[in-house]
């Protein structure tokens, strides 16, 4: 029984593989699972909790292939699986997760990290976060190179390892299948042995002109990120402030720029610009250039 027939493909394109490899096209078996898992870890998600049996039916898969996806997104923090049923995750580690991550705001975070990269001179090293916004950086660096990337994520280590003239430094430390990056005192120590020309990254929530995040780990290594670089840029898609998060990582003003695409409340932009926050909104495509 083909596993397609009960349920739609919406990989149209080929992207990069979220589980740590290379991009691989819409129609191969990797991307159509990659789906799948996104779709059911949405329909878990949406329902609160769901019997893994209706999971086999809804979808018109086995039981083992089942189990096997759903181990996959308990292991990202998504869902929860306990004596036959699968529950979703509480809300902090569902929005950390980077198979949740990678679904949202595409647009905007192509927008945002087409603006960024023009930020890169040939011959700079720089900091990249494992943030999707940040990894969306990938198919403009070719256009900055010499440069030397550093990188906590195995993703975005993934993606250019085979780049020409691209030097690839890799952070080691603790992998954590949740956000497919190293983290923890490994992570953070060796990044404090370097110092980059610049830092890119993301963040989970801004509040107050503050920027969080959920993971107090993932908090400590864009804190080392930010004080090893000499330039700070913030890549942040307008739904980020609208958020919430636990953990403070930084203030708005400690970057030297902070990049939100135009879909960003006017209001809320001429504040931030009032209180010293060095702003630029990226235009999505179609749009006229903003300021």
């Amino acid at each position: 029984m083909s596993e397609q027939k009960y349920w739609s493909d919406p990989l149209q394109d080929s992207r990069p593989d979220l589980l740590g490899g290379d991009a691989i096209p819409s129609d191969s078996r990797h991307a159509r699972q990659i789906a799948r898992r996104q779709l059911i870890a949405e329909t878990v998600i949406a329902e609160g909790s769901m019997r893994i049996e209706d999971l086999t039916s809804r979808f018109g898969i086995s039981l083992m292939t089942a189990h096997r996806d759903l181990d996959d997104l308990a292991g990202r923090g998504l869902l929860r699986k306990m004596r036959g049923v699968v529950s979703a995750a509480p809300t902090s580690l569902i929005e950390a997760s980077d198979l949740w991550r990678t679904s949202r705001q595409g647009a905007e975070k192509r927008a945002i990290a087409a603006m960024a990269a023009a930020e890169l001179e040939p011959g700079q090293a720089a900091f990249f976060d494992d943030s999707t916004t940040v990894f969306e950086m990938v198919p403009h660096l070719t256009t900055r190179v010499p440069l030397t990337a550093i990188t906590n994520s195995l993703t975005l280590m993934n993606a250019l390892r085979s780049t020409p003239h691209i030097t690839l430094l890799g952070l080691g430390g603790q992998l954590h299948n949740w956000c497919n990056a190293f983290l923890g005192p490994v992570t953070a120590t060796s990044i404090r042995a370097l110092r980059a020309d610049l830092a890119f990254m993301s963040t989970a929530a801004i509040t107050d002109g503050q920027a969080f995040h959920q993971s107090p780990e993932m908090t400590e290594i864009k804190r080392a990120m930010l004080n090893c670089a000499d330039r700070r840029i913030l890549l942040a898609d307008h739904s980020k402030f609208t958020r919430r998060a636990l953990h403070s990582m930084a203030a708005l003003r400690d970057f030297d720029l902070v990049i939100v695409d135009d879909g960003l409340d006017p209001t809320l932009a001429s504040q931030l610009l009032r209180e010293g926050v060095r702003l630029k909104l990226a235009p999505l495509a179609g749009d006229d250039p903003a300021m």
